[in-house]
């Protein structure tokens, strides 16, 4: 593997992605033992020549010799374009660079909804992407098709439930976004939309954990005592990430409830149909 030497990348030190990435290209030799930063430690001599909002949003490659920077995909293709000549290549062809680049952004923009961090008002310097309406509606439409099929597959399986109906499933999600803002009519629309990409995400995570069952139900019959149960511990790991999520955003704790309430009540009403 060629080391791309003299380079560094300036990394959120609070995305786990961010850190397994940055550690990876050092580990596998692709940088030098200097090749990553915390966005955070940036000194005032670099923030002259780095734009500081821009690798907020987009992870920066900075030439230590020529005091240059490379932003976001195209810092990603050159360090792995170094020991991967063709991959650089392909990534910049213009279709493929295109498309690389958008799903960059889709994550980039929405990573501290996918994981979110505390606030640490001790540091200057946060790496907190901007606030983009666009891809955060995006994220929330992508997470929330998903967590739709995935629950009315779901749905097939559990037999105590009336037939199953991609419409219902579709119903309880929007219902789900709307309950929730109504505890929410006092905050603006940055917070609002923040906390719904948690709460989508929260749901995406419940799909993908109940994913592994409804392969295993097309397979084999599963008793149905083990399906109630493994559903039963989907729905408490979501709770608690519900109200770890909501600590870190420093929003009201009754919005758990409000959250579980709603559950309740809708099962109620699938039940009685």
């Amino acid at each position: 593997m060629k080391t791309l030497k003299n380079q560094t990348l300036l990394y959120d030190e609070e995305c786990p992605l961010c850190r397994v990435y940055t550690k990876g290209f050092i580990t596998t030799g692709m940088l030098d033992e200097n090749g990553k930063k915390p966005y955070c430690q940036l000194t005032e001599e670099e923030q002259n020549f780095i734009d500081v909002q821009r690798a907020s949003n987009e992870i920066a490659l900075v030439d230590n010799e020529n005091k240059t920077v490379l932003y976001g995909i195209d810092s990603l293709l050159k360090v792995i374009g170094f020991s991967f000549p063709w991959m650089e290549k392909v990534g910049n062809w213009k279709p493929i660079n295109f498309l690389l680049k958008k799903l960059y952004s889709f994550i980039s923009y929405n990573r501290k909804v996918i994981m979110p961090s505390k606030k640490k008002t001790e540091i200057k310097l946060e790496c907190v992407p901007d606030f983009n309406i666009k891809y955060r509606l995006i994220y929330i439409i992508f997470a929330t098709i998903i967590t739709i099929f995935t629950l009315y597959k779901c749905a097939q399986i559990i037999t105590i439930l009336p037939n199953a109906s991609i419409y219902r499933e579709v119903i309880l999600a929007i219902g789900q976004i709307g309950f929730q803002l109504l505890f929410l009519t006092k905050t603006d629309k940055k917070t609002n939309l923040n906390y719904i990409g948690n709460l989508i995400t929260i749901s995406l995570l419940g799909a993908i954990i109940l994913v592994p069952i409804i392969l295993l139900s097309s397979i084999i019959e599963l008793p149905h005592l083990f399906i109630l149960t493994w559903f039963g511990l989907t729905v408490c790991i979501m709770i608690a990430e519900h109200y770890r999520r909501i600590n870190i955003l420093e929003l009201p704790k009754y919005l758990t409830l409000t959250w579980v309430l709603y559950r309740i009540i809708a099962l109620g009403i699938i039940l009685n149909t």
